[in-house]
C-alpha cells in the first residue's frame, strides 16, 4: 500500500473524526502483533501528522527496544526516556547502511544506501574508536557493511554507530576544544543534524584502524550533533586460500 504524505493533519486532537478513530492503545497492540514491522511503521507515518507523531513517540521506540534490547537498555540507563536525535533516527540507523553519494562525505566514493536484514552493534568495538582521554564514554559501532570491488576504491566497509549521552561526552568536549568545523553542506542521513569530521579533528585512533583491518590504514568517519557516527574504511582483500575456504 502506497500512501501520499499529508502535510495538513487530518487527525489532530480537535478533529471530529477522532471520536471514531483508533486509539493509541489499539495501534500499539496492532503493531505489537506485527512485531514492530519497520516497513509498516514507515507506511503509517505517511498517513498524516497524527500517525507520524505516534510512530516517532511510541512505535519506533518499541522497534528499537525489540531489535536491540540490551543496547537500548544501556542507552537509557542514565534515566533518559528518549534517544538523542529521536527514536525514528535510531531505528533507521539500526537497519539502514547510508552508503555515500558522489561528491559527498567520502570524496569520490559512490555506494547506494540500502536496508540490511541484521547488523551487530558492539560496545567493545566502539571502544576502539575512542581516544585514550575518552575511554569512559559509551559508543556502539556496527560491524562494517561490506561493499566489494568498488573500482579504484577497492573493497569498502561502511559502519555506523551511536554515542550514549553524547551532549555530555568527553568526545564532544574534545571536538569543541579542538575547534573542529562542522561540514559546510552535508548532514547526518539519520537525523539531518550537522556533522563533524573526526579525521579533520585528528581524533581517529590507531586502534580503530587495527580493529577494522583497514587496508592501507584508510578510515574516515563523522559524528553528528546528536551522536550518530557514520564512516567508511578500505577492507583487507581476501587471499586465495581464504577464497577457497569460503567456497568449500
Amino acid at each position: 500500500m502506497i500512501l501520499t504524505k499529508q502535510y495538513r493533519c487530518v487527525h489532530s486532537a480537535s478533529c471530529q473524526c477522532t471520536k471514531g478513530h483508533l486509539s493509541e492503545d489499539v495501534i500499539f497492540l496492532v503493531f505489537q502483533h506485527l512485531n514492530w514491522n519497520p516497513n509498516l511503521i514507515a507506511t503509517l507515518s505517511c498517513a498524516c501528522k497524527w500517525f507520524d507523531d505516534i510512530a516517532k513517540r511510541v512505535l519506533w521506540k518499541e522497534f528499537c527496544r525489540t531489535r536491540a534490547p540490551k543496547m537500548m537498555l544501556d542507552l537509557q540507563s542514565s534515566g533518559s526516556h528518549s534517544a538523542d536525535g529521536n527514536w525514528r533516527a535510531l531505528g533507521k540507523l539500526l537497519i539502514f547502511c547510508s552508503g555515500c553519494t558522489q561528491g559527498g562525505l567520502f570524496d569520490n566514493v559512490e555506494v547506494p544506501g540500502h536496508f540490511v536484514n541484521k547488523t551487530r552493534f558492539s560496545k567493545t568495538l566502539g571502544k576502539s574508536f575512542l581516544m585514550p582521554q575518552c575511554l569512559n564514554d559509551v559508543l556502539y559501532v556496527s560491524e562494517p557493511c561490506e561493499h566489494i570491488d568498488q573500482g579504484e576504491a577497492g573493497d569498502l566497509g561502511f559502519f555506523r554507530g551511536i554515542f550514549k549521552s553524547f551532549a555530555s561526552s568527553n568526545v564532544k568536549k574534545m571536538i569543541v576544544n579542538r575547534g573542529a568545523q562542522l561540514h559546510p553542506t552535508e548532514i547526518c542521513p539519520y537525523c539531518k543534524a550537522k556533522l563533524w569530521s573526526m579525521l579533520q579533528a585528528n581524533m581517529i585512533p590507531q586502534t580503530a584502524k587495527c580493529r577494522l583491518g583497514s587496508n592501507k590504514d584508510y578510515i574516515e568517519y563523522y559524528v553528528c550533533l546528536n551522536g550518530h557516527l557514520l564512516g567508511v574504511c578500505t577492507l583487507l582483500p581476501l587471499s586465495d586460500s581464504e577464497d577457497v575456504s569460503e567456497n568449500e
